[in-house]
């Protein structure tokens, strides 16, 4: 027999989905991280690890470690998204509120100045506890791309614990309104770009470091039971403004939302240990960057001629991923805007379906079970009527569900739905996308 707490757990999670996708019209459509402070040619960024809490959307709430771009603020999973342009010095200064030395490396970065402050470490310098002694990390940004950073100080646990997070280096001409380009090359260009940066987590280590008892813990046994894509589990995963204030320590969603024909860049990024197998329905994506490197014969000059189209990317641990998503409901045998033939074209249409009705009798309401996705209408930004409490497809788009392909990485500590879930929205071109 189930428990009531288990029935109520449920009731629960059905309601936070239900709450999350009507807010999901907020989503930001950019991603957000910080720029620093930039003058005479040196982009900097000042940094403090932290310790916190996080929470899960089953009821958890884990201690973790972070990086916190405030030094009275709190310490975020993952950590700030450092945005910098090509060519320019990029420092870094570190300071730790934590009881162990702490550290940042950035792979990658080749043109890298000996670090100044703190201890020698195994990789780098270290800034001791205390919050007082800074550590500055320096380098030039030779090269455009999807980075990861994180702790260089017994990576083994302090990743784990959440000291990761993103570098997005933007090429030479980007431009965010009239040249989005991820690398120096048309074929790298965009409408739209989001971030997936994927890690996982077993509560058991996180709860020894808590008690003070990291002797205990062993990299053997571990075993997580959390998926996260930006530092949040489905269904959180979409929750979005103004209601994302509910995760102050988890700060950025993984909504992605487009219209029809716009090129969508995928900031893919492995910051934990494992693989994970990110599943993209709807379309097929092309994968252009690995590493922060065009595939290209010849160093990008001809842009990503060896690019490889592909409908799940491996997400490697301690890897970047760039790619490109389109969907334009070509030769699906139906026109999705529901016109009909004198109608004129909506942008991206594929003309030889235009006017032709959607190929199927719809049954009556009485015979159909209706999804909260629903908008009561086949077609792109219409609606129908809807039973009453039915519906919770506020703009009347297609939503596609991407999400890990391995089974065990779609729960919440054995609980389905969660973990590495989040959606594709795309909206009518009369819906505006912030």
């Amino acid at each position: 027999m189930e428990s009531l707490s288990s029935r109520n757990g449920r009731l629960l999670l059905v309601a936070v989905v239900a709450g999350t996708i009507m807010l999901a019209a907020h989503a930001q459509a950019a991603i957000p991280g910080i720029s620093g402070d930039f003058a005479a040619g040196v982009r900097t960024f000042n940094l403090t690890a932290k310790s916190g809490y996080i929470s899960t959307p089953d009821g958890g709430s884990y201690f973790m470690w972070g990086y916190s771009p405030d030094p009275n603020g709190l310490m975020q999973y993952p950590g700030p998204t450092l945005l910098v342009g090509q060519g320019e010095t990029v420092r870094i200064n570190l300071r730790n509120e934590i009881y162990e030395p702490v550290s940042i490396v950035f792979p990658g970065q080749t043109n890298m100045s000996p670090p100044t402050g703190g201890l020698a470490g195994l990789l780098t310098r270290e800034a001791l506890p205390g919050g007082e002694a800074v550590v500055t990390y320096e380098f030039i940004a030779d090269y455009p791309g999807t980075y990861l950073y994180h702790s260089g100080s017994r990576p083994e646990m302090q990743i784990e614990m959440g000291l990761v997070g993103a570098l997005i280096i933007r090429p030479d001409g980007y431009d965010p309104e009239t040249n989005k380009i991820a690398y120096n090359h048309e074929s790298s260009a965009y409408d739209r770009e989001y971030l997936f940066l994927h890690t996982e987590m077993d509560p058991l280590f996180h709860q020894a470091v808590a008690a003070g008892c990291m002797d205990t813990i062993g990299n053997t046994t571990y075993n997580p039971v959390y998926w996260f894509m930006n530092g949040r589990c489905f269904p959180d995963t979409v929750l979005a403004a103004p209601y994302s204030d509910l995760l102050p320590r988890q700060p950025y969603n993984a909504l992605a939302r487009m219209h029809p024909g716009e090129r969508i860049l995928m900031r893919m990024i492995g910051a934990g240990r494992n693989a994970h197998p990110f599943h993209t329905h709807g379309n097929n994506f092309l994968l252009i960057a690995r590493d922060g490197r065009l595939l290209s014969t010849d160093g990008g000059v001809s842009g990503a001629d060896l690019a490889v189209s592909d409908y799940t990317q491996n997400v490697l641990p301690g890897a970047t991923h760039d790619a490109i998503f389109e969907w334009t409901a070509e030769k699906i045998g139906w026109d999705i805007y529901g016109h009909d033939p004198g109608d004129p074209l909506e942008p991206f249409e594929y003309a030889p379906d235009h006017g032709k009705p959607i190929p199927v009798d719809l049954p009556e309401q009485k015979d159909l079970t209706f999804g909260m996705l629903y908008s009561g209408s086949p077609f792109l930004g219409s609606f129908a009527p809807l039973p009453p409490g039915g519906g919770l497809n506020l703009t009347g788009g297609y939503w596609q569900i991407w999400h890990s392909h391995l089974e065990k990485e779609i729960v919440n500590n054995d609980l389905f739905p969660g973990g590495q879930i989040t959606f594709m929205l795309i909206d009518h071109w009369d819906v505006p996308i912030p």
